[in-house]
């Protein structure tokens, strides 16, 4: 299906994007895979040609364009390039942490972190997932009490995407312990604070290439000047970004389980059963008419999400719906596409198996699916 959402300057982004991804990430995957981590000259190399926060002004290094298909497309070339666990640290970056530093800083603040999150410099993570809460953020342990021009932070943080890599965290803290929502603050604390410790790189399912890590806080001495936004106003600050993030997260979804299609596609068009290729079985061709349907009918609802977004009109109920849809589909279709590949599918030479494991955390991080259709059924008044 032909796709209206772009236009000349978009598809010379991609082409120059693709080149990136292909020369720059593509040859290394499986060594980072590996390792668990990529190297932090991945971030400098990917600011150096403009592919870091190209919403941020021009003045601190960053594009000076507000166009959030840029980051579509971004997520789209990730995908179709079966390097998801080596690029998501980028699209949290750019997708998820940027906008914090645009909307709620101050002159001061923009001045000191924008141009080093431009370059690759600096590379960001967000800290709300504690050790015993997910969604119940109001229900966060992690405190930062003020003292003279400092918070004194304790606690710990669990599930940061590029918790090993980053130099800045936003970290949902509570500067008002007594209160539920409106006693939460966002601190940014960076690297090298006197009592910030990283543990372990955790060991996940998939997705290995990310690092991913638990936080500590023992008595961290944050300067003030690092609050983003105002205090005891954290839960809305992070209310007003979430629809972006699960519209980052739907996205790369649907970005996936076309990628998924397209391999098994052209494997049921080679591999053989019976003296004829596998796809030609009616069973086949109908799992593959339901998917390739199913992925368009997607791909126009998140075309649209994002059209919406850029006219700052998207809705948290419609980022859910996006959320909590594509990436169920994405689990269903990559699920199906390992069938269709049988026994090859479980090898890990394949890369449909790989896809398998980096799927299944999509309808967890970001907000489960539960949270997502409880957003929605509260907009339906019930």
């Amino acid at each position: 299906m032909q796709r209206e959402l772009f236009d000349e300057q978009h598809d010379l982004f991609r082409e120059s994007w693709r080149r990136f991804v292909n020369n720059e990430i593509v040859p290394h995957h499986q060594q980072w895979e590996r390792d668990g981590i990529v190297p932090r000259e991945l971030f400098t190399a990917a600011g150096e040609l403009g592919f870091l926060c190209m919403a941020a002004p021009t003045a601190y290094g960053g594009g000076g364009v507000d166009d959030f298909r840029y980051n579509l497309i971004i997520a789209e070339e990730i995908q179709r390039a079966g390097v998801a666990g080596s690029g998501l640290g980028i699209t949290l970056h750019n997708d998820i942490c940027l906008p914090y530093f645009l909307h709620l800083t101050t002159e001061e603040q923009r001045a000191r972190w924008l141009p080093g999150m431009c370059s690759g410099e600096l590379i960001t993570a967000i800290a709300m997932t504690e050790p015993t809460i997910g969604s119940d953020l109001a229900g966060m342990k992690t405190t930062a009490i003020r003292d003279g021009d400092s918070y004194i932070v304790n606690g710990s943080k669990t599930f940061i995407t590029n918790g090993i890599n980053a130099d800045l965290v936003i970290t949902a803290v509570k500067t008002d312990p007594s209160q539920r929502h409106k006693g939460m603050s966002l601190l940014v604390i960076e690297r090298g604070t006197e009592g910030f410790e990283r543990g372990r790189n955790l060991e996940k399912l998939g997705l290995h290439a990310q690092d991913t890590a638990e936080l500590f806080f023992s008595d961290a001495r944050v300067p003030a000047t690092n609050l983003l936004g105002q205090e005891g106003c954290g839960f809305a600050h992070l209310v007003e970004n979430l629809p972006q993030e699960r519209l980052s997260i739907a996205m790369s979804a649907v970005a996936a389980a076309r990628q998924a299609f397209e391999w098994t596609l052209a494997y049921c068009k080679e591999r053989e059963a019976f003296g004829q290729p596998i796809g030609t079985f009616q069973n086949s061709r109908f799992w593959l008419a339901e998917m390739a349907t199913e992925i368009e009918i997607a791909q126009t609802f998140i075309d649209r999400c994002v059209t919406t977004l850029n006219r700052g009109e998207l809705t948290p109920e419609d980022a859910a719906m996006a959320k909590w849809w594509c990436t169920e589909l994405q689990k269903k279709v990559v699920d199906r596409c390992l069938q269709l590949h049988g026994g090859y599918g479980y090898m890990l030479e394949y890369p449909i198996a790989r896809a398998y494991a980096d799927a299944r955390i999509q309808t967890i991080y970001g907000g489960t699916t539960e949270i997502m259709k409880e957003i929605i059924g509260r907009s339906l008044g019930v």
